[in-house]
């Protein structure tokens, strides 16, 4: 691939967003953060609440190095706070 397609967008194609995961009733979907070099832990909890999906977003000051540990420490990070939470959440 030529240096003028890298600088003007045509060089890495962008990955595939992470799967979703259900875990006891929810779905989290990892959205890490990219902030430079380094990826936010992010996530996207969602639960049926009656006829309606509630949604909370998950946001954690943890910097990691590359996607891949951003995506599963969100996961388990969101998997903690349904632990503690539960429905709650959504209060």
């Amino acid at each position: 691939m030529s240096i003028l397609s890298r600088l003007f967008g045509g060089g890495s194609a962008r990955k595939s967003a992470p799967d979703p995961e259900t875990y006891n009733g929810f779905t989290i979907t990892p959205t890490p953060v990219r902030e430079g070099s380094r990826f936010r832990l992010s996530a996207r909890i969602e639960a049926q609440v009656g006829e309606e999906t509630r949604t909370h977003t998950l946001i954690r000051a943890d910097m990691l190095d590359s996607e891949e540990a951003a995506v599963e420490a969100s996961l388990r990070k969101a998997r903690q706070v349904i632990d503690e939470q539960g429905q709650a959440l959504f209060d």
